[in-house]
């Protein structure tokens, strides 16, 4: 059974297209207008083995805000979508990444009740923005946008870690490879992996 997710959506400040194949190998097409985002995108669809499109162009003259927060909760959608009535997934997935100084951890659960807990960025990098294109602070808004509109509990936290660049690709690739665990077939559950019976 194909488990893909193809979400649209335009809003005055946006036009989103991701397309998101849980089964997939790695395969990525990104352009969202924000370098540095396309490059956390990119490893979150090689890390997490999902083969992903992102098309997205938005006021990133203003801003890389609204379209990296747009972006975040289309690909939310889509994931929702290709998980389906989630019947003999894992349901529950963590992993650790070291990125040279940092460690970032992230745990997930496809629960279908939306949480996102996000602690351990260095605050002292909230005004810092990474390539001069991409607000290290957006990073909260992507996996509370994704946490929400994916219906999981999202929770990510970094340890340590003094370079802005790795902190935020630690999250990334640690969300990504959380996901990957939680969304794989688990031959030991026929059904739904829940005592009621849905997620």
């Amino acid at each position: 059974m194909s488990r893909v997710g193809k979400v649209e959506r335009a809003t005055s400040e946006s036009s989103v297209y991701v397309e998101i194949d849980l089964d997939g190998t790695g395969q990525v097409e990104i352009d969202t207008g924000v370098p540095f985002y396309n490059h956390m995108l990119t490893a979150f669809g090689v890390h997490g083995s999902f083969d992903l499109k992102v098309r997205a162009s938005g006021d990133v003259e203003i801003d890389a805000h609204h379209t990296v927060e747009d972006v975040a909760i289309v690909l939310g959608q889509a994931l929702r979508e290709a998980l389906g009535d989630k019947k003999g997934i894992r349901r529950f997935g963590d992993c650790w990444i070291p990125m040279d100084e940092t460690l970032a951890h992230a745990a997930v659960d496809v629960s279908g009740r939306p949480f996102c807990v996000h602690i351990g960025e260095p605050e002292q990098f909230n005004t810092f923005t990474i390539g001069g294109n991409y607000p290290f602070v957006l990073n909260r808004h992507v996996f509370d946008s994704l946490a929400f509109h994916a219906q999981i509990a999202l929770h990510v936290r970094v340890e340590y870690g003094r370079d802005p660049h790795h902190i935020s690709e630690a999250e990334f690739k640690a969300i990504a490879r959380a996901l990957r665990a939680a969304v794989e077939p688990d031959p030991r559950v026929a059904g739904v992996p829940s005592t009621k019976g849905v997620l």
